[in-house]
């Protein structure tokens, strides 16, 4: 699960929903641990993003101030809505094949009729933080499993005028605070309930997760110098049909 995480996250595949599904494939019952294992090591993969940008968040100060304001939608729609993510939305696989296939067609549809043009935001630091905002917003709503945190800030940034990579970036580095406050905030609410193995198990994940998202987001940033992503559009589409069989 570890690996899974660490791959997904920053592709707009949905690394939550995918871990969901492994969940369900390994027979795994989804307890108040495994929805916090789940949210948890999210965070070894968004502390790549620290070890891989660290100048951005010591030395870029503008675009560390758009992050923040970006963070802000998230940060309250992530406490408004807690409790419906962890009890109700993590708990039901058919969400996560819904978002996934109906997010797999936006996707295709979006690309296809998606053209850049030449003024397109190229610097994070000359992002107006109207739009900074904005991309957060989209964030909420990949609070639904299966949608993808990545595919909502990318396709907003890309409807609001960023160029591709520069909406790519952006949305590794606002991984960090989004998913940073997600785990502490559920760590507050739950660790104390956790057992020394339990513990461990979430140290591996997180140690695993870390390593494995190193790889893909340089992979990541080599794929969009050619490509668009509707090829991830047709796998969202084809994982949900497979796992409609399945399950």
């Amino acid at each position: 699960m570890g690996i899974i995480e660490g791959f997904t996250e920053f592709l707009p595949i949905s690394s939550t929903g995918h871990l969901i599904l492994t969940s369900s494939i390994l027979n795994l019952k989804q307890t108040d641990f495994l929805k916090s294992f789940e949210i948890a090591i999210q965070l070894g993969a968004v502390l790549s993003i620290v070890f891989l940008y660290w100048k951005s968040f010591l030395a870029e100060r503008e675009t560390l101030k758009r992050v923040l304001v970006a963070f802000l939608p998230t940060a309250i729609g992530g406490i408004v809505f807690y409790k419906i993510f962890k009890n109700v939305l993590l708990e039901n696989s058919n969400i996560v094949l819904w978002a996934l296939f109906s997010g797999g067609i936006f996707l295709i549809i979006f690309e296809l009729l998606y053209r850049e043009k030449e003024n397109s935001i190229e610097r994070i630091s000359e992002l107006p933080y109207s739009k900074s905002f904005f991309i957060g917003a989209f964030q909420i709503i990949a609070m639904i499993p299966g949608l993808s945190r990545a595919a909502a800030t990318i396709i907003g940034g890309l409807a609001l005028g960023l160029k591709r990579k520069t909406i790519v970036e952006f949305s590794f580095l606002l991984a960090v605070p989004t998913m940073l406050g997600a785990v502490v905030f559920d760590l507050i609410q739950n660790a104390g309930k956790f057992s020394f193995e339990q513990i461990n198990f979430l140290a591996v994940g997180f140690i695993i997760s870390f390593i494995t998202a190193i790889l893909s987001v340089k992979l990541l940033l080599r794929f969009i110098k050619n490509h668009n992503f509707v090829i991830f559009g047709f796998y969202r589409i084809i994982l949900a049909f497979l796992f409609w069989l399945i399950i």
